[in-house]
């Protein structure tokens, strides 16, 4: 029989509290229940607690039904059941958590294939910006980039002229950059737990292979897509050798990827913050902005704005626990 208590009554830390499901519907809780099967949607994030969900539960202005709640590092994650409101990612921005739809997610129970962008997600840095300061041309390379954010050059176009920029550098810059290559928090664990469970990590990047290939090796990677800069006697030309990795050839490798491994689209997800990634974020089985650009975030349907790629990891274990 349901019983009725206060959300006074509840602990602030959400991983106390016991009864789930539970009913939130202002200052009542009432216990369900309640069988959600696969679907519903989550709200995670560090700070994460019962205040927290208070003001945002008084933001939606709307009951919520919590079926479960867990952690996953220093993420509390709490599933809410139902379809996502159309103004929770909203809410969810202001208030400093993320929140992200379950529905048709990927299983870990069975293979998978993630594909991941480089620049600026699965390392925190952009690579020609940051070879191009060390050269002493960062204010030419970022002015032929503001200018491709204007749409005065498409990617393919703004490249070559960004890495024309660097002819007669030291092939020494590279080495310099790559053995300090920052990498994005969370991205050792996010591959490590995909690892477990059978699961291929890939990078298609607009970047470049001198880095790339590093991560392949240090990270274990099935594959790797990014640009070759052409080098002679020592020194970068100011050219790319062969096609550049654009937004087609990134969703053709998770494609290829995916046909070559027997894994169904269903199983695969893209990540990743450029335009330039929102063709695989389209096509895949799950695709995610990743901080992403203002254009990414407007037409991904799950955006992680302010997890690390632990958070990525928050989305993906919730079809271990969505088995009933």
């Amino acid at each position: 029989m349901a019983y009725t208590v206060t959300y006074s009554d509840l602990p602030e830390n959400i991983q106390h509290w016991q009864g789930l499901p539970l009913s939130l519907n202002g200052c009542e809780v009432v216990p369900l229940d309640y069988n959600a099967g696969k679907t519903g949607w989550i709200i995670y994030g560090k700070k994460l607690n019962k205040t927290l969900l208070s003001k945002f539960q008084n933001e939606l202005a709307m009951p919520m039904v919590v079926v479960s709640s867990w952690k996953i590092k220093s993420y509390q994650i709490v599933r809410i059941a139902g379809e996502i409101p159309k103004k929770a990612k909203t809410i969810a921005y202001a208030l400093g958590i993320d929140v992200s739809p379950i529905d048709n997610l990927p299983n870990l129970h069975s293979p998978g294939l993630l594909v991941m962008d480089m620049d600026s997600t699965a390392i925190t840095i952009e690579c020609i910006d940051e070879l191009a300061k060390l050269y002493g041309v960062g204010d030419q390379v970022t002015a032929v980039t503001e200018r491709a954010m204007r749409g005065e050059l498409d990617f393919i176009t703004s490249l070559r002229k960004r890495v024309a920029k660097l002819k007669g550098a030291d092939v020494q810059i590279l080495d310099q950059l790559r053995s300090n290559l920052p990498l994005m928090a969370g991205l050792t664990y996010l591959i490590k737990e995909l690892h477990k469970h059978h699961w291929h990590v890939a990078i298609a990047s607009g970047g470049f292979t001198y880095f790339a290939d590093h991560l392949k090796d240090r990270l274990k990677l099935i594959h790797i897509a990014a640009n070759r800069l052409e080098i002679k006697n020592g020194k970068l030309t100011g050219k790319i050798v062969g096609q550049v990795v654009d937004a087609k050839y990134k969703a053709r490798t998770l494609q290829q990827l995916a046909n070559e491994l027997a894994i169904p689209i269903e199983q695969t997800v893209a990540i990743g913050d450029g335009a330039n990634d929102l063709m695989m974020i389209r096509i895949a089985g799950l695709g995610v902005a990743y901080h992403g650009k203002p254009k990414v975030v407007e037409k991904a349907k799950i955006c992680i704005n302010y997890a690390d790629l632990t958070g990525l990891w928050c989305i993906l274990s919730t079809s271990l626990l969505s088995e009933g």
